[in-house]
């Protein structure tokens, strides 16, 4: 059995208990040295992703300007916005004149943002919303019916990375709508998926690492027992229904190397798909 399969057979509360005390010696090593700044936590904190925190962020925001038009004056909304990887790394981009709103299900990235980045970037926001998730908490309202709290036309970038990979489809419909209202006439959504076209298809059965067993027609699950610990949809579901029924268009679809593509003709691990207002 892989690590990641153990790490969903642990009840929520335990994951996050055996991630703080696998990187403890670390990070008490680069707390009593100060080799850890001041605005990357500790690694038993972080609940999303593994490498290199800060440089990470800094990639990401090269990625949102390269392929999602990102510029230096936008406002900024990040969807599932963690414990601040992309946030601080747009601390570095964003201008005066631009401004970021974050929100996650996570309460303790939220408030760990709030301490170290709010006080030093004033135009750094984060909300905390409670939504029920079987990867990260298993209580909190449903994220279907979850209304954004902003105004319509509110953003000129919306980023979502590895948000829709752990939401079911009705929650990910939802959203897509919810995008549609608050992405301005001329803004842009960065998003990133696992998409199911026949090349990934091929390869998920050869990588036993990585690969979605469990088929419910329009969407593929890791996990059947933790249904939102990675998800895959189909591509014509994502284009049919996802975007064509919330009245946004396909600006691009850069198709990633999770299911055995050729690394270096991809962009991202992910599918990244560029969305605009129909």
């Amino acid at each position: 059995m892989s690590l990641r399969k153990i790490f969903y057979t642990l009840p929520i509360s335990w994951r996050y208990t055996a991630r703080k005390l696998y990187y403890f010696p670390i990070d008490l090593i680069e707390g009593a040295t100060g080799k850890r700044d001041a605005l990357t936590p500790p690694k038993g904190m972080i609940f999303t992703g593994s490498g290199d925190f800060r440089q990470q962020g800094r990639d990401l925001v090269k990625h949102f300007e390269k392929l999602g038009g990102l510029k230096p004056n936008h406002r900024v909304l990040d969807i599932g916005s963690g414990i601040g990887r992309i946030a601080v790394g747009l601390t570095e981009y964003l201008n005066e004149e631009g401004s970021y709103e974050g929100f996650d299900v996570m309460e303790r990235g939220v408030l760990w943002c709030q301490k170290h980045i709010t006080p030093h970037f004033p135009n750094f926001k984060f909300l905390y919303t409670p939504l029920r998730n079987d990867l990260y908490r298993d209580d909190g309202a449903s994220a279907d019916s979850f209304r954004f709290p902003y105004a319509d036309n509110s953003f000129d970038s919306i980023i979502l990375t590895s948000v829709f990979t752990h939401m079911m489809d009705t929650e990910v419909k939802h959203y897509m709508g919810e995008i549609q209202r608050v992405l301005k006439p001329t803004g842009k959504c960065f998003a990133t998926y696992f998409l199911l076209d026949e090349v990934s298809k091929k390869g998920m059965k050869v990588k036993e690492s990585f690969n979605f067993p469990y088929d419910y027609g329009h969407y593929r699950l890791m996990d059947d027992k933790v249904k939102s610990a990675n998800i895959a949809f189909e591509m014509d579901y994502l284009e049919k229904v996802l975007v064509a029924e919330n009245k946004l268009k396909l600006d691009a679809v850069h198709l990633g190397w999770w299911s055995g593509r050729d690394r270096n003709k991809c962009e991202s691990f992910q599918d990244i798909v560029i969305l605009e207002k129909g």
